[in-house]
This record gives structure tokens, sequence and C-alpha cells, in this order.
């Protein structure tokens, strides 16, 4: 096994030079390549970070910068996000072993999201997320160093492709994106016919989100889906006379 293809590592809004040049080194210890900073709030090609890189240099000057987690996912059909703490939305946390096996299978494409040092990732940022991990750890000092973090996960799923049967791509999964836009098609209709109000929208969207992103749904599935609130859309800017 000479890399481990379709796995990107998303950092969102990293902040230390340090630690995203180890990320880099710990990335091509266990056969990953594709590095995605979101927004970084620090310089991700400073000496410092080079210096860390080690031989992990190759995949630090490789990284992708990009200003939105929309964007760093964009082709992907899974991603797992990283949590440290329980959320207002009920999130079903699971270990790393658990959960990243799951980006091997039948997918073209898969991400692992991590957020700030200083903050972790926001509600609105799990919401890109269909699976959610928490790494477990003393309960009296949980918190991990980002690049600890990246480098437990980034274990975790090289055992596990190591012991994974080969791919299976029969199973043509909706990107990240395709939800997107059927995520904003939902709100838009729940809004207009009134199940949405919009002081509460966001978190009964969020809401939505886990449980349509748990289906796993296929484009076909999601085309069905589109087309039905396509056709209630018709329905309200053609009431019918009584």
């Amino acid at each position: 096994m000479t890399q481990i293809e379709g796995i990107r590592i998303v950092l969102v809004e990293p902040e230390g030079e340090s630690n995203i040049g180890a990320i880099a080194r710990v990335m091509r210890n266990m056969a990953l390549t594709e590095l995605v900073l979101v927004n970084p709030k620090c310089n991700p090609f400073s000496e410092e970070a080079k210096k860390m890189a080690v031989h992990g240099l190759e995949v630090l000057m490789n990284a992708k910068i990009v200003n939105t987690v929309v964007e760093a996912l964009q082709g992907c059909q899974k991603a797992i996000a990283t949590t440290a703490r329980e959320r207002e939305v009920p999130t079903p946390l699971e270990t790393p072993r658990e959960a990243l096996p799951w980006l091997l299978e039948d997918a073209k494409c898969g991400a692992i999201l991590f957020g700030p040092e200083s903050r972790g990732l926001s509600n609105e940022e799990l919401s890109h997320a269909q699976r959610f991990v928490r790494i477990p750890a003393n309960p009296e000092y949980p918190s991990l160093n980002l690049a600890q973090a990246v480098g437990i996960c980034a274990y975790e799923l090289y055992q596990a492709k190591r012991q994974a049967p080969p791919r299976q791509e029969n199973r043509n999964l909706a990107t990240i994106e395709q939800l997107e836009g059927y995520y904003e098609h939902l709100e838009r209709i729940l809004l207009r016919v009134g199940y949405l109000q919009p002081h509460t929208a966001k978190i009964t969207m969020e809401k939505l989100r886990r449980i349509i992103n748990r289906g796993q749904l296929t484009d076909k599935e999601l085309a069905m889906l589109r087309g039905m609130l396509g056709q209630v859309e018709w329905a309200l800017d053609h009431p019918q006379p009584r």
C-alpha cells in the first residue's frame, strides 16, 4: 500500500504553523496525501511549518487553501467531523476506530474535519458531516493538541485500510455539495409553508441535516427528493382556485 487515495484531511481555520507542519508529517507517515486548509489564520508555508513537516514537506506544499468548508468538501460523498464536547443538537459520538473505516466503503472521496485549536468546530461546520468522532481521553483533561488528534485519526485510518477489502464503488452516493443544494432548497420551501420560522430555522435545519445525512442518499434518491420539492414549489406558485 503506497498511499490512501480519496481521503482528505481538512483543517478549519488552523492557527499554528508548527501544528500544520506536524500534521503534514504524520499524514506522510500514514500514507495520506490530501491536506485542505480552510481560511488558515497563520502562514502554512512558513519556515516553522516546513521545519516540522520533515519528510512530509511535499504534503505540506501541495496543501490546498479554500475559503469555506463547503469548498473543502467539494466532490466528497462522505465526511466525518471531530469534536471534543457535547452539542445542543443531539450528536452521536463515535471513536475513530468505530467510525473511520466507513470512509473506505463505497465512496470515491471522503474527508475528516478538524476545527481550530482554540474553539473546535462550530455547529454550522459540524452540520456538513454525516458522522462524528470524539477521541476518548482522560475526562479530567480531554483536550488534545490538533496535530495529536490528526495523528490518532490518521493511524486508525491507516490500520483500517490495511485490513479492509478492496474499496467498492457500486453506489453513486450524492456528493456533499449536492446535499447542500438540497438543504438550501428544503429550507426555502419549509419557510414558505410555515414549518420553519426565521428565528428557529437554523437549529431546526441542523436537526434535519443530521437525520437526512444518516440515510447516505444516492444521487438518484436525492434527485427524487429534489423533484418533490420542485413540485411543492410549483404548487405554491400556482395555487388552484377553490
